[in-house]
C-alpha cells in the first residue's frame, strides 16, 4: 500500500444502523451524515465514524436517486462544529456490489459542499457509498489551494466488531497473486478468502520470541505488510527461544535481524516489512502502531499493554494478546504452566477487564521502577513480574494459539461464535472452557471508542529512566 494513504473505520454497531438505514427494502437510494475523528499514523490517516445523523421530515428528497436539503446538512454540520468531530456524508447504492465509482451527481454533492465542511470543522469532508452486499467505499475531499479540493481515495474500509471486515479499492491495495508457494494455504479456506486476509496490515509488537513465531506464521502465510515494534536487541540470554537468531547475531536490534528473516521466507510476491526501533509507548511506536489493521501484542510489561488497549478501543484496531505463566514449587520443580490467548476488540473485554495486566502498574513502569533490582527482589517470588515464562516449546503454543484468535476475527462467519478468552493448561494436559466476558460497567476505555486523536487522553511518553541499584549504607 502506498504512503500517504486514507481510510475509513466503524465498529459493527455503526456498521449495523447504516445499513438498516441505507439499504431499503424497496431499492430507494437513501443519505445520512455521520461524525469522524481522525486516527493519524506515520502513513495513513483513517476517519474513525463515531456516530450517524440520520434524517428527520423535509431533510432528504426521495426520487430513485436521493439528495439532501440545506437545512439537513446545516444542522449536520452544527454538531460536527459543536463537538470537534468531522463530517461524513453516506449514501447507498442498492444495486452495486463491491468498492462503487462515484456519479457525476455523487461527485457535485460531496465535492461542491466540502468548503463549508472544512471552513466549520477544519476537517476534510469524507464521502462513503454502500453497496447492496454491505461493502463499503470511501474517499476523503481534501483542501489543495483556496476554493480546491481533490478527492483522494481510500484504500480500505474497515468494520471491527466481533469479525473484522475489510472492502479495498483494488487500484490502490491491488489483490495479491496466489504464487505456488501459497496453493496449500489457499486451499484450506481459497482465493477469496486469502485475497481479503492477506492485505491487512499486520502490526506485533514485541519482537521476541512469541512476536518471532508469529511474524513467520504471517509472512509464510502470504501477507504483504508486516509491522514489528521494538526497540531491544538481542542478547545471549535469549538464544533458547528466538526463532531467527543464532550466537552470531548478539547485539543485533531484534526488528533489523527479523526483518531479515522474513525477506527470505515470504511466499507473498510484494513483500513489506517495517522495522520500528521504538517501544509503543514513544510516539513513533505508538503511531507506527496506528497505520495497521489488526495488531498483535507480544509485550510482558503493564505499559505497553495499556497503550494498546487504548488503540483497541480509540482507535478501532483489534489487539490479540496472549500470555504465559509458569509457576515452581519450594524444590524448584514445575507446578504450573499456563497460556492464554484472547482479542481485545469492540464488543468484546478489554485487556485490562479480563486482567491481562495492572492498571497500578503503569505508573510504576513510566518512572523506571520496572528496571530497578532492588524494586523487584521485593515483590513475591510468584509475581508476574519476577516469573522468566519464555520457554521456546511454550511461546511457539502461545504464538499458535494468538494467529487462530487473528484467522478466527478476519475469516469466520458472521454467524460463528467468537474464540472467547482461550486458556490451557500443561499441567494437567487441558483446555478450560473458553470465557466470555464484557468490560466492567465503570471500564474507562468503553467511553474511548472510536475517539482518536481527538481523545484528551495521552498514553505515551519517553522511555523510563534506567535506575540502578541502590546501597542503603549500614
Amino acid at each position: 500500500m502506498s504512503r500517504g494513504e486514507r481510510g475509513v473505520a466503524m465498529t459493527s454497531h455503526v456498521d449495523d444502523l447504516a445499513r438498516t438505514h441505507l439499504l431499503r427494502a424497496d431499492g430507494q437510494e437513501d443519505l445520512c451524515f455521520a461524525l469522524w475523528n481522525p486516527s493519524r499514523g506515520r502513513e495513513r490517516t483513517s476517519a474513525l465514524i463515531e456516530r450517524l445523523i440520520l434524517p428527520q421530515a423535509g431533510d432528504r428528497l426521495l426520487h430513485g436517486n436521493v439528495s439532501f436539503t440545506p437545512q439537513f446538512l446545516e444542522r449536520a454540520l452544527g454538531e460536527a462544529a459543536a463537538t470537534g468531530c468531522g463530517l461524513a456524508f453516506m449514501h447507498s447504492h442498492p444495486l452495486g456490489r463491491g468498492w462503487q465509482g462515484m456519479s457525476a451527481p455523487d461527485v457535485v454533492a460531496e465535492k461542491t459542499n466540502a468548503g463549508a465542511v472544512y471552513g466549520a470543522t477544519d476537517l476534510p469532508f469524507v464521502g462513503l457509498t454502500l453497496a447492496a452486499d454491505a461493502a463499503w467505499s470511501a474517499r476523503f475531499w481534501e483542501r489543495t489551494a483556496p476554493r480546491m479540493y481533490l478527492r483522494r481515495w481510500c484504500s480500505a474500509v474497515r468494520v471491527v466488531g466481533d469479525r473484522l471486515r475489510a472492502t479495498y479499492m483494488d487500484e490502490l491495495a491491488p489483490r495479491p497473486r496466489v504464487t505456488k508457494a501459497q496453493v496449500r494455504t489457499v486451499s484450506a479456506w481459497g482465493e477469496d478468502a486469502q485475497a481479503s486476509l492477506v492485505r491487512l496490515r499486520v502490526g506485533i509488537v514485541g519482537a521476541g520470541s512469541v512476536g518471532g513465531f508469529i511474524a513467520e506464521s504471517l509472512a509464510r502465510t502470504g501477507f504483504e505488510d508486516i509491522t514489528a515494534i521494538d526497540y531491544d536487541v538481542v542478547e545471549q540470554h535469549n538464544l533458547d527461544r528466538l526463532l531467527y537468531a543464532t550466537r552470531r547475531d548478539t547485539g543485533a536490534v531484534k526488528v533489523e535481524l527479523l526483518g531479515k528473516h522474513l525477506a527470505m521466507r515470504a511466499t507473498a510476491d510484494s513483500f513489506r516489512f517495517d522495522p520500528v526501533e521504538a517501544a509503543v509507548y514513544e510516539e513513533l511506536g505508538f503511531r507506527a502502531a496506528l497505520d495497521c489493521d489488526v495488531l498483535f501484542s507480544c509485550v510482558d510489561r503493564p505499559w505497553g499493554r495499556h497503550v494498546l488497549n487504548f488503540i483497541a478501543s480509540a482507535h478501532l484496531i483489534p489487539v490479540v494478546d496472549g500470555g504465559i505463566y509458569v509457576r515452581r514449587n519450594r524444590l524448584g520443580q514445575l507446578a504450573a504452566a499456563d497460556w492464554r490467548a484472547h482479542t481485545a476488540t469492540f464488543g468484546r473485554a478489554c485487556l485490562q477487564c479480563v486482567g491481562q495486566y495492572d492498571p497500578g502498574l503503569v505508573q510504576v513502569e513510566r518512572e523506571g521502577y520496572l528496571d530497578d533490582p532492588t524494586y523487584i527482589e521485593r515483590l513475591p517470588e510468584d509475581h508476574e513480574l519476577r516469573v522468566k515464562e519464555n520457554v521456546f516449546a511454550f511461546s511457539m503454543a502461545c504464538a499458535a494459539q494468538q494467529n487462530l484468535q487473528m484467522l478466527a476475527l478476519a475469516l469466520s462467519p458472521l454467524d460463528q461464535p467468537n474464540p472467547g478468552t482461550q486458556r490451557y493448561h500443561f499441567v494437567g494436559n487441558f483446555m478450560a472452557e473458553p470465557t466470555y466476558t464484557q468490560c466492567a460497567p465503570g471500564c474507562f476505555f468503553r467511553t474511548m471508542v472510536a475517539c482518536g486523536d481527538s481523545s484528551s487522553v495521552t498514553v505515551t511518553g519517553p522511555r523510563p529512566p534506567k535506575r540502578i541499584r541502590t546501597v542503603q549504607a549500614r
